[in-house]
């Protein structure tokens, strides 16, 4: 099967835009920076990276006659926040886990950003004190069990939709539209750079462009951008989501190590809690395009972006594009930082 065999619900507005970050590029003195915006591509509540992945599990939640969209995610998930989202839209319900994944105490943690367009949207939040982890959570499959259990048919949807059997295609399809805009805009990313934490955004990415070289494309580097302070899991994770995709999608090889980066060194030593690099990151960015990045995932993935333009690691020769995933609602529960260098891990 290719890409196009799979059922898709449209939810964004089309291709999402691309556009060179060329103050930004100036100011590293070294390679070319493109952002792709997943943060300005939907109408439902500031969209993201999980509206594309979602597009391709509503026609199976459709069909399976639930009523009830069952996920999970931090106090300030971007990815409930896009269910509660696509519930409303569908006439659904939503049951939202809301685990305590972050060692943050400033107020709004529980009550601003995500989690009140959550509550606005109608969804059913339930706080939980469990702590972090990427892997599949029992406080989750207990809100499945409740659903059934009052009547409900339950649709579950795992951590930022990862560990769906659907969940990489939304980003294998990525990866197509970004060669399409590649030859619209006369131009070759020779590597995408992402932020990676539960794996199928990522994961995506690397079976889509598998597919697209294997059909005679140019190879390119994928660099995951590791924020979730697990590197070992997420790498783990992403390689089994990524290998899963690229066979449903029809890639006829398997997927090299060197297709699977996940570089550590810019999460802090705890997931969700920006470092001081983080704030730099997002306050160049910000300064210099105003590009707004927020301080759990896309301010840790800049910052590794400019490192590794500053280093040489990526080279001063290449055309880089950087995968703006969203999230910013996220930054009402983290004013503090900006302030109080204290907060910082």
């Amino acid at each position: 099967m290719a890409i196009s065999d799979f059922p898709r619900h449209p939810l964004t507005f089309g291709p999402s835009p691309v556009h060179p970050l060329d103050r930004l590029s100036r100011r590293l003195g070294g390679a070319s920076v493109w952002a792709k915006r997943e943060d300005v591509n939907s109408g439902l509540a500031f969209g993201g990276n999980k509206t594309r992945k979602l597009e391709y599990l509503v026609p199976d939640i459709l069909e399976s006659g639930a009523d009830t969209l069952v996920s999970i995610g931090g106090h300030q998930s971007n990815h409930t926040r896009q269910v509660a989202a696509v519930a409303a839209h569908l006439g659904l319900r939503a049951r939202l886990v809301q685990e305590r994944w972050v060692d943050w105490d400033q107020p709004g943690d529980e009550t601003a950003g995500n989690i009140l367009l959550s509550r606005m949207m109608g969804a059913d939040v339930r706080l939980d004190p469990s702590g972090f982890d990427i892997g599949i959570r029992s406080s989750w499959q207990e809100a499945i069990q409740e659903v059934e259990a009052e009547g409900g048919t339950p649709y579950p949807i795992p951590a930022g939709a990862s560990e769906h059997r659907l969940g990489g295609l939304g980003f294998a399809r990525w990866a197509e539209e970004v060669a399409v805009q590649e030859e619209e805009l006369g131009v070759f990313f020779d590597t995408i750079l992402v932020c990676t934490v539960t794996g199928s955004t990522h994961a995506g990415m690397i079976a889509g462009f598998a597919a697209l070289e294997d059909a005679g494309g140019r190879p390119r580097r994928v660099i995951g951008i590791d924020a979730s302070a697990t590197p070992e899991k997420t790498r783990d994770q992403v390689e089994r989501i990524a290998r899963h995709t690229a066979e449903l999608i029809g890639v006829r090889r398997t997927l090299r190590d060197d297709e699977i980066t996940v570089l550590p060194g810019w999460a802090g030593r705890r997931y969700g809690v920006p470092v001081a690099s983080t704030v730099e990151a997002m306050r160049t960015t910000a300064e210099l395009e105003g590009v707004i990045l927020d301080p759990v995932y896309e301010g840790k993935s800049m910052a590794g972006l400019i490192d590794l333009v500053a280093d040489g690691e990526i080279p001063r020769d290449s055309t880089v594009l950087y995968a703006h995933l969203g999230g910013q609602p996220a930054l009402n529960a983290y004013t503090g930082i900006f302030d109080d260098p204290a907060l910082l891990d």
